[in-house]
């Protein structure tokens, strides 16, 4: 077993990463890293200690002018299930699927990430009671196993519409893991389906229903959410209060869904559907995350807001790949490249900086002296194509990817 958990051990104990444009805070230096340990050291201008290691034979990589960026951070992905059950009615091998996630995760250059696990059921729900328990049973044996390239948190998505949300929440009590809680209602007419045609075109499109069969369906889910939604958002709100538990509102769409989610004390504001309340819960000091697909595909999927149009209102401060992990270092580097909406150190921290600090990770996140040397050397050539290139991913120093 490593010294960390989900490393490998052949980590030398110095290394230097030069001839690098490295992406700090606020700026962007041509110079080296070096790094003890896995925590950055040094910081510097020049290459002049990169070049000493170099002519040594020592541990140095030349970064060949390429980007040199902090490990991502993936507050909110939905992708180990689609590893876990491929197909409908389909289930993977538990830690085959997480290993497959985990790579491609790594791949995408993330280094922290908080995997959603659904809690609550509708009646289209294609996973049973205990599942999403397994299954984090299942990513904590994994890492204990050293099956891991990097760190995996846990992120609950609570439909609190659901009659049984609270149960399945209970199935956590105990798990350290728990870093994220999401408070959601996807009921019809809610949130992100205030538009009923909205919510009937994705509905019939994804369960080809007949329009009896959908009648039905909303019926079901309108009575769902006025029996639960109320009291279950509640008694999450003050568990998660209790146990220090980070929460985060989904979808809100008005002023008065921020207004609530505030006195719930929330303190990220997911995928809000207007501009108003992405406006209102930035003002109100809520980290406001939208989806890095928005930001490729320049729309929302489901006709929602522009993320382009809250970086144009200086009211979004954290990028989330949701279902493609590798949208999130590119949708960074759209904004800054293409758009010119935002500087690269401006850009990059809507993925890196910006999620650490909301979420309380205060040892990630940048490229500063005594912070753990979580990397990515990124090359982006927009002139050839909008998506970057990861060229390697380093994890508290070790190379994961």
């Amino acid at each position: 077993m490593s010294q960390r958990q989900g490393q490998r051990v052949n980590t030398p104990a110095e290394q230097v990463f030069g001839n690098a444009h490295i992406v700090l805070a606020n700026s962007v230096i041509h110079g080296s890293v070096q790094v003890i340990d896995g925590r950055i050291r040094d910081i510097s201008e020049t290459n002049a200690h990169f070049s000493s290691l170099w002519k040594q034979s020592a541990h140095a990589i030349d970064c060949g002018g390429d980007y040199l960026i902090p490990g991502l951070i993936e507050l909110h992905t939905d992708h180990l299930e689609t590893h876990y059950s491929p197909r409908p009615g389909i289930r993977w091998g538990m830690k085959a699927a997480i290993q497959a996630h985990d790579a491609q995760i790594a791949a995408a250059g993330i280094t922290t990430v908080y995997d959603c696990l659904r809690m609550g059921r509708e009646e289209d729900d294609r996973f049973e009671s205990g599942e999403m328990r397994q299954l984090a049973t299942a990513l904590s044996e994994a890492r204990l196993e050293d099956r891991l390239r990097v760190e995996h948190r846990l992120h609950l998505r609570c439909e609190v519409s659901a009659g049984d949300v609270l149960d399945d929440f209970a199935e956590f009590e105990a798990d350290a893991d728990v870093g994220l809680v999401s408070l959601m209602d996807h009921s019809p007419g809610q949130r992100q389906f205030t538009s009923m045609e909205a919510y009937k075109l994705y509905h019939k499109t994804k369960h080809k229903m007949s329009d009896e069969a959908f009648d039905r369906y909303v019926a079901v889910r309108v009575e769902a959410s006025a029996k639960y939604s109320d009291s279950n958002r509640r008694a999450l709100s003050v568990q998660c209060v209790e146990r220090g538990i980070p929460m985060a509102s989904h979808d809100d769409a008005t002023l008065a869904h921020v207004n609530e989610s505030v006195r719930f004390g929330v303190k990220m504001a997911e995928f809000p559907t207007t501009l108003d309340a992405a406006k209102a819960s930035h003002a109100a000091g809520l980290g406001v995350l939208m989806g890095a697909p928005n930001v490729v595909r320049g729309r929302s999927h489901s006709g929602n807001v522009a993320a382009r149009t809250l970086v144009e209102n200086q009211c979004l401060d954290i990028l989330s790949s949701d279902y493609v992990p590798a949208s999130l270092l590119q949708a960074a580097f759209m904004l800054a490249a293409e758009a010119r909406l935002l500087s690269i150190p401006q850009a990059i921290a809507t993925v890196t900086g910006n999620p650490a600090r909301f979420i309380g990770l205060s040892d990630r996140g940048e490229i500063a002296e005594g912070l753990r040397a979580d990397l990515v050397l990124a090359a982006y050539r927009p002139e050839q194509d909008p998506a970057p290139v990861v060229r390697g991913v380093w994890r508290q120093g070790v190379r994961v990817s």
